[in-house]
């Protein structure tokens, strides 16, 4: 096979095996900011004590322009990162209040960084579709470790980890992101 099938086909198997083994758009409880490991939420899942209250990890991977991008051009912003694909319809479905939030308030040191799992030619039609104003970058098989550094242990998207200012990571959200939900975990962080 040519490389240019290869490399959507292995895309392609990546989405069905993360949908099927995560449940795209399973929305679950939200986490707390507690560094408890052993704290649960209201439905008895244990939350993501591994990674609350820790540094964000660091990345390079490479924007939708072939640039590399690397974390610490957003240090001492709050950043919102947000592991996402075209084909997960809750991802597609938050977008447009990250949009409007960049917007309202990226001058006041808010910054979304959208990390894809999907086939770069699909992201940057999404990307020409909805004017998203904010980073993407593409990570693949990469973007999927990243995502675990961030503390989805269940491969779950969306997936969503909020950053404060100096950089921990203070609040994470498997599944939809909701618009009230974000600006009460947002705007006290600005």
């Amino acid at each position: 096979m040519s490389k240019q099938i290869i490399k959507p086909l292995n895309v392609l198997i990546l989405g069905i095996i993360l949908s099927v083994t995560a449940g795209c758009g399973k929305t679950e409880a939200p986490t707390s900011s507690s560094t408890d490991q052993n704290q649960s939420n209201a439905t008895g899942t244990l939350l993501h004590g591994e990674a609350m209250g820790k540094q964000r990890p660091g990345f390079s991977m490479k924007d939708m322009d072939g640039k590399l991008r690397n974390a610490d051009e957003w240090n001492g912003k709050v950043l919102i990162v947000n592991f996402w694909a075209t084909w997960c319809p809750p991802c597609r479905k938050e977008i447009p209040a990250f949009i409007e939030l960049q917007d309202q308030y990226g001058d006041q040191g808010l910054q979304f960084v959208g990390i894809a799992i999907d086939d770069k030619d699909k992201v940057q039609d999404y990307i020409d579709t909805m004017g998203i104003n904010y980073p993407v970058l593409v990570g693949e098989i990469d973007a999927i470790d990243l995502a675990k550094r961030y503390g989805n242990r269940f491969g779950a998207l969306p997936f969503t980890a909020v950053v404060d200012r100096s950089g921990k990571i203070v609040f994470i959200q498997r599944g939809e992101f909701k618009h009230d939900l974000m600006i009460e975990k947002i705007t006290p962080l600005l």
